[in-house]
């Protein structure tokens, strides 16, 4: 049986502002089959773009274990996490990230060439991703002139450009319109129809109540309720 596609346990992260030491996450566990899709919620500042960053191997947690498909990306040096987060975990930001000077393709083409990917299979699978995002003739426009809904659709197709078992989301409607917020998340739940684990942060809880999604809520860096474990009830969490 194949490992599940993330797994925390007692996950913590703490910083060090001036003489004191502020913990951000407190031992976080969870396991995320593949194939699932989450949602994480919680108060600004409850640790949710931290969670976020330490599955992604960016920050690195002060104890507890990553496991994204088996591998703890605590035992790998940075070189090591670096290439695997590459490949494994797809990212997307609130504000899209996108590369000004870069075409809608080139943009979806430098995560392939940071892989050694760039060749003609990379370049079918770039246009192959726009197409499935609703940007098939969009390829040579340049982000400036796209809408923000599809700025997000680009940085998604990006995210999915290395075909990652995760993909994570952090906020990726905050900065939209409800017509392009409901688009992207369902472009985000047709993604993980397709088989890839999705968590997505998102202070949209309108949403959150009308798709029958597994919710996680932070409150203060602990995990405080989780839908699969827990008894239902009528709101998960305050922005």
């Amino acid at each position: 049986m194949p490992p599940p596609a993330l797994e925390l346990r007692k996950v913590s992260k703490s910083y060090r502002e001036g003489e004191t030491e502020r913990e951000v996450l407190r031992d976080v566990s969870v396991t995320i089959a593949r194939g699932e899709i989450i949602v994480l919620v919680g108060r600004s500042g409850s640790g949710k773009s931290t969670l976020l960053n330490v599955i992604a191997g960016i920050d690195r947690p002060t104890a507890g274990a990553v496991l994204v498909d088996g591998t703890d990306l605590i035992a790998l040096d940075e070189q090591a996490r670096t290439r695997f987060r590459r490949r494994h975990i797809g990212f997307v930001f609130q504000f899209y990230n996108l590369i000004p000077l870069l075409t809608v393709e080139e943009n979806l083409m430098l995560p392939l060439d940071l892989n050694g990917r760039a060749d003609a299979k990379g370049i079918a699978r770039a246009r192959e991703l726009l197409e499935r995002v609703g940007l098939g003739g969009r390829g040579d426009s340049y982000p400036e002139r796209l809408s923000g809904g599809e700025q997000q659709r680009v940085a998604i197709a990006r995210a999915l450009v290395n075909e990652p078992s995760v993909l994570l989301a952090d906020e990726p409607t905050g900065n939209l319109d409800e017509r392009a917020t409901r688009g992207v998340f369902q472009l985000l739940r047709d993604i993980n129809a397709s088989g890839t684990a999705v968590v997505m942060a998102t202070h949209d809880l309108d949403l959150v109540r009308q798709a029958p999604y597994r919710v996680i809520e932070l409150q203060e860096g602990a995990l405080v309720y989780d839908s699969a474990v827990d008894e239902p009830r009528d709101q998960a969490a305050t922005p």
